[in-house]
């Protein structure tokens, strides 16, 4: 497997970066992980946005623009054989040699990284959730980053161990809902769709957003706001969304019983989630 390491195409046993990189030292990095189907990556522009802000943020400045990552995931799936498959990218950029000294400064020379991986040829998943004794925590900034600083999710990964098809959900240390380990939450309940607010602290997934934009289309009533454990249990349908595994329909929470695949809200999202998806140039513009 070939990776992309600034600006070279290498192998990851011959990958080195600075050992005073902050990303390692300090945890400043950020970095998108998103889905390519059969050669196009899915949303790209949208990852790319958000990956811009955090980096502003974090004033780490890089040439990364969409005609030069599409370039990067090009020749990466040339030299893995992968033109003709379903992979999930992780593009990651961390603030590179900074010294080794924590100080107030900007970035010029950040550490690009770029792999990807086969993912199985499989049908969406169903899951179990399990409610996190350990809560979410909140945002070091002015919003929550998909950086390097993952110990939250770590913990939480912890309590859940291993298994694929269980999903641990944070509540806020108020008590609300807020998302998945590795996902954002909806659930319905006669006929509308709910989803934790921002405000909560959460990622601003972009496969959460993509969703909220397909029920606006549909004329699919949704609220974004603050709610309990128990009112999300009370839903008829929950679901999790992120990048690689699109939407993911649970089974069960703890103690409720959830209808899986055979909901109605999730199947027909699910549907038109695909038919975008196989569209794919419609569907970076919806």
């Amino acid at each position: 497997m070939y990776i992309y390491l600034n600006g070279d195409y290498i192998k990851p046993e011959d990958a080195r970066i600075s050992v005073f990189d902050h990303g390692y030292l300090y945890g400043l990095g950020v970095f998108e992980t998103f889905r390519v189907y059969k050669g196009h990556p899915f949303l790209l522009k949208d990852h790319l946005a958000r990956l811009g802000r955090s980096l502003s943020e974090l004033e780490i400045r890089t040439h990364l623009n969409f005609d030069k990552v599409n370039s990067i995931i090009s020749s990466l799936l040339a030299l893995n054989s992968l033109q003709d498959e379903d992979v999930s990218i992780r593009l990651n950029v961390s603030a590179g040699d900074g010294g080794n000294m924590l100080a107030d400064q900007s970035y010029d020379n950040p550490t690009v990284l770029c792999f990807m991986r086969k993912l199985p040829q499989t049908g969406a998943p169903v899951k179990t959730g399990k409610i996190l004794t350990v809560k979410r925590n909140t945002p070091e900034g002015r919003f929550r980053m998909k950086s390097h600083h993952y110990m939250n999710n770590f913990f939480g990964k912890k309590e859940t161990g291993n298994s694929p098809l269980l999903e641990g959900i944070f509540l806020t240390e108020k008590g609300h809902v807020a998302e998945g380990i590795v996902s954002n939450l909806f659930w319905a309940k006669s006929g509308k769709v709910y989803t934790p607010s921002l405000q909560t602290g959460i990622l601003d997934g972009i496969t959460r957003k993509f969703i909220l934009t397909l029920l606006e289309k549909l004329h699919i009533p949704f609220e974004e706001g603050f709610y309990t454990a128990d009112e999300m249990l009370a839903a008829d349908e929950v679901f999790a969304v992120n990048s690689v595994q699109e939407i993911v329909p649970f089974k069960e929470i703890e103690t409720a019983v959830l209808r899986g695949r055979e909901g109605p809200m999730v199947a027909m999202l699910m549907e038109n989630y695909s038919s975008c998806r196989q569209k794919l140039l419609a569907c970076d513009e919806l």
